[in-house]
C-alpha cells in the first residue's frame, strides 16, 4: 500500500505518509517477527538459523537494489515504486501465507525436524513446551538492561562511523568511488558475518559471540582513525571488511542472548524492546556524528567518541548472565 502510494503522489505530505507505510510494513517481516518465528522453529541450531535469516534479509537488499536502478533508466521513479508494489503483493503476500507458519506445532510438527517434542533443550520444558519471562519481569533483571545497553552503543558507534565514512574519506582526499567501494565492501563483510556469528553462537556463550563481534568493530574505527591522504588503498579495505564482518553480529547475537535468558514465551515482547534500544542507536549515531563535524569541522573526534563507547559496550554484555528466576531459559 505504501508503495502504491508512492507510486501516484503528487505533495510532500503523501510522500511521507507513504514511507510511514513501508516502514510500518518492514517492520512486521524485519528481524522481530522473523528472529521469533526462526527460534520457534530451530532449538538446537538456533544461532545458525537466524545467521542464515539475517543474511538473507541483507542479501535481499543487494539483489534488488540493481532491478530498481535498472527500472530508474529504463522507465520512472513512479514505476519502480509500482513495481515494488506488484512484487510485494504477487510473490512475498502468497509466500508468506502459503509457506510460514509461526511454530511447527501449527503443522503438527516438532522444532529441529525431531520426531518428538524436544527434551533439555532451552527455551522448553522437559515436555516440549515453550517457556519464558514476560516482559515486565524481565525489565526488572539487570541483563536486560546490559543486553540494551550494550546494543544501543553497539549500533550507536557503528551507524555513527558509517554514515560519517563516506565524507570523512572524501575530507581525506580519497575519491567518492573509493569510499562508496568501502561500503559495498562493508555490506559483503556484514553478511559473511551474520551467518558466522550465528554459528559461534551455537558453539559458545553468545554474549561471548557478541563481545567479539563488538572488539571487531572497534578494532576497525581505530583503522578508520589510522587513515590519512597518503594511506594505502588496503588499510580503507581492512576497516570496511573488518566492520563489516563485526557488525554483522548484531542480529544473531542478541536473539540467541534473549531467547537464552529470557526464555520463548514471550521472546517477541523481551526481544522487540531490546530491539528498539538497539534502533534508537542506529538513528541517533549519524545525527551525533554530524554534529560533531559542524562544531569541530572534523569527524575524528566523533570516531574517537564511538570507539571509546564500544569500551563500555564491550564489558556491559560481558557482564550478561541469565536470570535466577528457573522460569528463563
Amino acid at each position: 500500500l505504501g508503495f502504491v502510494l508512492l507510486s501516484v503522489m503528487h505533495s510532500l505530505p503523501l510522500f511521507y505518509l507513504g514511507y510511514v507505510l513501508v516502514g510500518s510494513g518492514a517492520a512486521g517481516i524485519g528481524p522481530v517477527p522473523t528472529s521469533a518465528i526462526v527460534s520457534n522453529w530451530f532449538r538446537r541450531k538456533r544461532g545458525t538459523a537466524v545467521g542464515v535469516t539475517s543474511a538473507g534479509i541483507g542479501a535481499g537488499g543487494f539483489v534488488m537494489a540493481p532491478v530498481v536502478g535498472c527500472l530508474l533508466e529504463t522507465a520512472d521513479w513512479r514505476t519502480a515504486y509500482f513495481a515494488m508494489a506488484v512484487i510485494i503483493w504477487v510473490v512475498i503476500i502468497p509466500l508468506a501465507l502459503l509457506v510460514v507458519r509461526t511454530r511447527p506445532e501449527d503443522m503438527g510438527l516438532h522444532p529441529d525436524g525431531a520426531s518428538g517434542a524436544p527434551d533439555g533443550v532451552s527455551g522448553t520444558t522437559v515436555d516440549g513446551r515453550t517457556r519464558g519471562v514476560t516482559l515486565r519481569q524481565a525489565a526488572t533483571t539487570l541483563p536486560f538492561w546490559l543486553i540494551a545497553i550494550s546494543y544501543f552503543l553497539g549500533n550507536f558507534s557503528s551507524m555513527g562511523g558509517l554514515q560519517a565514512q563516506v565524507p570523512n574519506l572524501n575530507d581525506i582526499g580519497f575519491p567518492t568511488a573509493t569510499a562508496a567501494a568501502a561500503l559495498g565492501a562493508i555490506g559483503f563483510g556484514s553478511g559473511v558475518g551474520k551467518i558466522f556469528f550465528g554459528w559461534l553462537c551455537d558453539r559458545m556463550q553468545p554474549r561471548l559471540a557478541s563481545a567479539i563481534g563488538l572488539s571487531l568493530q572497534c578494532a576497525a574505527l581505530v583503522i578508520l582513525l589510522q587513515v590519512r591522504s597518503d594511506s594505502p588503498a588496503a588499510l580503507i579495505w581492512a576497516y570496511a571488511l573488518l566492520m563489516g564482518f563485526g557488525a554483522g553480529s548484531w542480529l544473531p547475537t542478541m536473539s540467541i542472548l534473549v531467547s537464552r535468558s529470557f526464555g520463548l514465551a514471550f521472546y517477541g515482547s523481551v526481544f522487540g524492546v531490546v530491539n528498539l534500544a538497539q534502533s534508537v542507536g542506529t538513528a541517533t549515531g549519524p545525527l551525533v556524528a554530524g554534529v560533531m563535524f559542524d562544531s569541530m569541522g572534523t569527524y575524528r573526534w566523533a570516531f574517537i567518541l564511538f570507539a571509546a563507547l564500544y569500551v563500555v559496550a564491550i564489558p556491559s554484555v560481558l557482564m550478561v548472565r541469565r536470570p535466577r528466576s528457573d522460569t528463563a531459559s
